[in-house]
């Protein structure tokens, strides 16, 4: 008998279960939090960038190539692209799920460096950019200027010169996608004068290029170097133009009577936004956002708090005016239903011990199974990091649906063998646990296997469906096999240990006893009158056999109607804390609309829905369905939820 063993050698059963326990300690450091299972297959995002093309050129010269490039990825399902008119490409290329998103990514970027000779100069010169991330948003950061004093423009440059690097470089950042751009040179030509010295936009071009360059001016005292010479040094030259006044300057031709034709002569030069096609607003104030995407695999919760603290100490350098927010963050709501599932673990395992202790009337009885819960719970977690799966709301709602099976392995042990010491005067607990084992780990072992193949054949589901359904299977399935063998290891030591021959308890007649006494009397007597109750109520259902099937009738009737009429979703709709908004205006509309717009939109959450939001994040010039002028979209930020009563 494999109990026996244990029974014989408590210690060892003991450190059975503080190594399970250990291990399902250390799980829990290194498993990633997440709301629900990855569910979604892998994807790789290139971007590129043709500034002035429109959506057609881009369509022709860029998107093309790099789609007749992406076939033959091993692993890939498909790929879809956007070629807008702010010359922006995203391709996102999709893999079958379990598709490791590295090798993917090089995948990607071996075909990728194979397009890039193919496309236009200006492309090549601006790079593509391929990452692999999750399509959501983790969450979205906003810094705006409190006082007005700055544009939006101002806001994004500080934010691509001073923030998007230290984000970007956040362990579990996949992406990040900033809402704005930084300053650059801006020239304006003037065509009128431009025809007028004869000169075409491509003379422009080249002069720059051919200016505006970084020279290697070289050393002095380089080797071969002659004899005697002393000294070594670098030359370094001031190369690179850096103001407005030295881009006015620049040459583009040269008359036959000696006059030049300078660039200011031509063109407006100015230093302004690198792009103008988006801007950015938080609660009416200029701003600028970061939205950053999780990489596969990432800790949802870490990565955000990281994000969070690198925003906050940058904070600390910020202009006069200029603070954050949080428009849009999805770890809120990760937090709230991962803290309401262990309240609710936590619950389920107050009330067990409670039910335990009332029908056992035995602190010595209660404290066995009570013992067995941690231990069993704390071994899932390390089962579940060998699996690479995640604390998320099904893996922990899998838990508290176990723990009502996982302690009845406990309770049959120790109802068992206070059975046995009730029929059996003067035999002591040792004896009593060898004798009760014998009796029950048969059926122990067959409860969980019958258990098993009740649950464990989800685990083998395909798909999306299956991904989140085999962590919940799998979940409750090692909670049953580590239950089993707590069952057959460590209760049993126990059992043989503290419980003690019935009327060996130590009793002080206090008043704490009396009242025990008191209740668990009353108690026996009111259970034992529910139960001939019940009997009777048994007997009669048997003896109106066709009355009782005739009601099972309806209600199966009932179950199946009430079936087919809810409504049915792959995840339910929750009030997540945040909700999203795109607006698009006429065909050819302005920016200017779009403001006018957008400034209707937020006086409406501002004011008539101040009470239940907090922050208001309009982007300009980028909806969901596309870029242009005329589109936008936002992101809204409610009130914390119990701040929220009520559907209303």
């Amino acid at each position: 008998m494999i109990s026996r063993i244990f029974i014989d050698r408590p210690v060892f059963a003991w450190v059975i279960a503080i190594v399970i326990m250990l291990a399902g300690l250390g799980a829990i450091r290194i498993l990633p939090v997440e709301q629900y299972p990855d569910i979604a297959p892998p994807s790789v995002n290139i971007r590129a960038s043709y500034p002035g093309a429109s959506a057609e050129v881009l369509e022709a010269s860029v998107t093309q190539i790099i789609e007749q490039q992406l076939t033959g990825i091993h692993g890939l399902i498909y790929f879809s692209a956007t070629s807008d008119s702010t010359g922006q490409v995203n391709v996102t290329v999709t893999f079958v799920k379990g598709t490791n998103p590295d090798i993917a990514q090089v995948q990607v970027q071996n075909k990728v460096q194979q397009a890039l000779p193919r496309m236009p100069q200006e492309v090549q010169q601006q790079g593509l950019i391929v990452t692999k991330s999750n399509p959501d948003f983790l969450l979205i950061t906003s810094i705006f200027d409190t006082t007005d004093r700055h544009t939006s423009a101002d806001v994004s440059d500080y934010v691509v010169s001073n923030l998007q690097e230290p984000v970007g470089r956040i362990e579990g950042v996949g992406d990040i996608r900033v809402f704005g751009a930084q300053y650059a040179m801006r020239i304006w030509l003037d065509p009128y004068m431009l025809a007028s010295v004869k000169l075409v936009p491509g003379d422009v071009i080249s002069a720059l290029q051919a200016q505006n360059t970084q020279v290697a001016a070289g050393q002095i005292g380089s080797l071969p170097s002659p004899a005697g010479q002393m000294l070594n040094a670098t030359v370094t030259a001031h190369s690179r133009l850096t103001s407005v006044d030295q881009f006015k300057k620049i040459i583009l031709k040269t008359q036959s009577d000696g006059s030049r034709v300078l660039l200011r002569d031509v063109a407006r030069v100015e230093l302004g936004s690198e792009n103008y096609s988006t801007s950015s607003r938080l609660n009416g104030h200029p701003a600028s956002g970061i939205a950053v995407s999780l990489a596969p695999g990432a800790d949802a919760l870490k990565t955000a708090e990281l994000v969070r603290a690198t925003i906050i100490e940058k904070a600390k350098a910020f202009p006069p005016g200029y603070t954050y927010a949080f428009p849009n963050d999805a770890t809120a709501f990760i937090k709230l239903s991962v803290r309401e599932v262990v309240l609710t673990l936590v619950e389920a395992i107050i009330l067990v011990v409670i039910v335990m202790f009332v029908f056992l009337q035995s602190w010595r009885a209660t404290l066995i199974p009570a013992i067995a819960v941690p231990v069993v719970l704390l071994g899932t977690f390390g089962i579940l990091a060998v699996f690479h799966f995640s604390i998320n709301v099904l893996t922990l709602f899998g838990l508290v649906l176990s723990i009502g099976l996982l302690v009845d392995d406990a309770i049959v042990v120790v109802e068992n063998v206070e059975r046995v010491m009730h029929e059996e005067p003067g035999i002591s607990p040792r004896d009593a646990t060898i004798k009760s084992m014998d009796q029950v780990q048969t059926a122990l072992i067959a409860i969980a296997l019958v258990l098993s193949a009740v649950f464990l054949p989800m685990a083998f589901f395909g798909g999306s469906v299956g991904v989140i359904y085999r962590q919940f299977s799998i979940t409750i399935v090692s909670s049953m096999v580590l239950s089993v063998l707590v069952a057959l290891v460590l209760s049993p030591a126990l059992a043989a240990t503290i419980l003690k021959r019935p009327g060996e308890e130590h009793h002080d007649g206090n008043a704490l006893d009396r009242a025990l006494t008191l209740f668990g009397g009353r108690f026996n007597v009111w259970f034992n009158h529910n139960a001939d109750r019940y009997q009777r109520g048994v007997k009669w259902v048997i003896s109106k056999m066709r009355l009782a099937m005739l009601v099972y009738a309806l209600l199966v009737a009932v179950l199946v109607v009430v079936f087919m009429r809810l409504p049915t979703s792959f995840l339910p709709s929750e009030d997540q804390g945040t909700a999203q908004l795109s607006y698009t205006l006429p065909p050819g509309a302005t920016m200017e609309r779009t403001l006018a717009a957008v400034k209707q939109i937020e006086a409406y959450f501002l004011n008539k829905e101040k009470d239940n939001v907090t922050a208001v994040y309009e982007v300009l010039g980028q909806g969901q369905a596309g870029a242009g002028q005329n589109a936008g979209r936002g992101f809204i930020s409610f009130t914390p939820w119990d701040e929220r009563k009520g559907k209303e």
